[in-house]
């Protein structure tokens, strides 16, 4: 034991069960003896073991353990020994300093990791700031160049495509401006023009001052269809315009439309071919705006047909109601038809202002069509016409 002790730097008693050391060894004074307590030596004899914490006369800590020694089956006394916690506690000091070195170490990482992805992450954001506010500045050719396929690409897809919608809304805004200018002036010159020479009276027969009164009222005509037009798109823009929904026979609608663009037709030597299938069954609709629809939808497939033919496809299901209008005309771009129904949207503008027009009856047809609770689509062929289909569910 003596050589354990000192092996081990540890002090060791070795006490009878009345409390008399027989053998002590180590550094510790032997003649400190409180660490030895007569509840502990009755413990330690009854077969049990004790540890406790001892605070020595010199201040240092120690970690006691007491146990009995057997001889022939009895315990005949009990070993404590004495380690001192020293050392012990220098290690969790080392490790308590440790731990809060690398605790601060990886906070000043964690936040320097932090502030790189940070940087990393709010650059696209950065980006999208300033390409938004230059959009909102007016620079509409401002585009993002971000290519991640997370939440930040879709908001930079979304951006990109609102810069082109708002590129070729201004475009056709301006376009349109333009033509309504190009297309008002042409009537009120003509009016200005022919009205002075029958005010002045420089006509020198009657038919010839019949025919500059002609020309007066068809350009009146003009003038008012195109105000129309354009007040009607304002009321649909706003949600103003009212309509009268009655059940309005088709048939008899579609007919009446053909008849009135039966002359323009003819004098282009266009047929007008008129279809019908199925049962006569009357639709819930406005018939004054489907009159509407059915003659801008007519009127420029004479416009814009050269020669051939004009058909009108009346279909009757029990569940739908079908119209087809189509021409043998010039045709669409595939490139175009996403947009013909946009407000101010001119196909071609130069051909545009060759057969007139002023891009607003289509995306009339459109809204008028879809306010009655339908659908319209088209399709087209540049140089083999085009075909525009509209769609009624009928109510059961």
């Amino acid at each position: 034991m003596k050589t354990f002790a000192e092996f081990s730097n540890v002090s060791i008693f070795n006490v009878k069960p009345d409390g008399e050391i027989i053998l002590h060894s180590g550094t510790h004074d032997s003649s400190d003896q409180k660490i030895i307590h007569n509840t502990d030596l009755e413990n330690i004899f009854a077969g049990k073991k004790v540890n406790f914490l001892y605070t020595g006369p010199s201040g240092i800590r120690y970690f006691v353990s007491g146990q009995p020694i057997y001889e022939n089956g009895a315990a005949t006394s009990a070993l404590y020994v004495m380690s001192s916690t020293e050392k012990m506690e220098q290690s969790l000091t080392s490790v308590r300093n440790l731990l809060i070195l690398s605790g601060i170490g990886a906070f000043l990482l964690a936040l320097g990791i932090t502030w790189i992805i940070a940087q990393y992450l709010s650059r696209p954001l950065l980006k999208m700031q300033q390409a938004t506010r230059k959009i909102a500045a007016g620079d509409l050719e401002t585009r993002l160049d971000i290519n991640s396929k997370d939440e930040l690409g879709s908001l930079a897809y979304a951006i990109n495509d609102l810069a082109v919608d708002l590129q070729r809304y201004r475009d056709t805004r301006q376009e349109f401006f333009a033509n309504i200018s190009h297309e008002l002036r042409t009537p009120i010159t003509y009016l200005e023009g022919y009205s002075q020479v029958l005010r002045q009276e420089l006509y020198e027969t009657e038919e010839e001052k019949n025919k500059y009164l002609e020309i007066i009222h068809d350009e009146a005509l003009r003038l008012q269809h195109l105000v129309e037009d354009l007040f009607d798109l304002a009321k649909m823009e706003e949600g103003k315009i009212s309509l009268e929904l009655d059940s309005v026979n088709m048939s008899e609608i579609t007919q009446q439309a053909m008849r009135k663009v039966e002359l323009k037709a003819r004098e282009k030597n266009l047929g007008l071919l008129y279809h019908e299938q199925g049962t006569i069954k009357a639709i819930r609709a406005d018939k004054k705006r489907m009159e509407q629809i059915l003659l801008n939808l007519l009127e420029n497939a004479v416009r814009y047909t050269e020669k051939g033919t004009i058909g009108v496809s009346v279909s009757y299901h029990s569940s739908a109601f079908v119209l087809v209008i189509e021409d043998t005309g010039i045709g669409i771009p595939n490139d175009e038809l996403p947009y013909i129904f946009e407000r101010f949207y001119r196909v071609e503008k130069s051909r545009s202002r060759q057969f007139g027009g002023t891009g607003l009856g289509l995306s009339i047809v459109k809204k008028l069509v879809e306010l009655q609770g339908g659908q319209i689509s088209v399709s087209s062929q540049l140089g083999n016409g085009t075909r525009f289909e509209i769609q009624f569910d009928r109510q059961p």
